[in-house]
């Protein structure tokens, strides 16, 4: 889908976060405490990107998860704005902005997938 076309589908935030890798508050977002069965899609293309069986609390004010739904449904990329030096989550299909990971989750992995809410979709179980 284009740009253009995504400020028509999406929110002003929605959008800001997707194409221009804006964060949105944390503690904002509609699915930081959400812990129902399910499975979370790319609000920009509806990929398939986390399960709900990998996401945990992080008490950070975002969705967090250990690991993708699969290794082809995210990509990474460096990330060094601000001054600092991240690690930036991006959908694989569309490469919209989702978040960034963290080497400080839980195991089996050992990462934290920090996520925006706005660049999701929950599908119930």
């Amino acid at each position: 889908m284009r740009k253009s076309d995504l400020k028509f589908k999406l929110s002003e935030l929605a959008f800001q976060v997707t194409q221009n890798s804006a964060t949105e508050p944390p503690f904002s977002g509609e699915f930081y405490d959400c812990f129902e069965d399910g499975v979370y899609k790319c609000i920009c293309c509806d990929s398939e990107l986390f399960c709900s069986d990998d996401k945990f609390n992080s008490s950070t004010g975002w969705p967090s998860f250990h690991s993708s739904i699969n290794e082809d449904a995210i990509d990474t990329v460096s990330d060094n704005t601000f001054g600092m030096q991240r690690t930036e989550v991006v959908c694989s299909k569309c490469n919209a902005h989702l978040g960034h990971v963290f080497d400080d989750g839980p195991k089996p992995s050992f990462k934290r997938y920090c996520i925006n809410s706005v660049a999701l979709n929950f599908v119930k179980k």
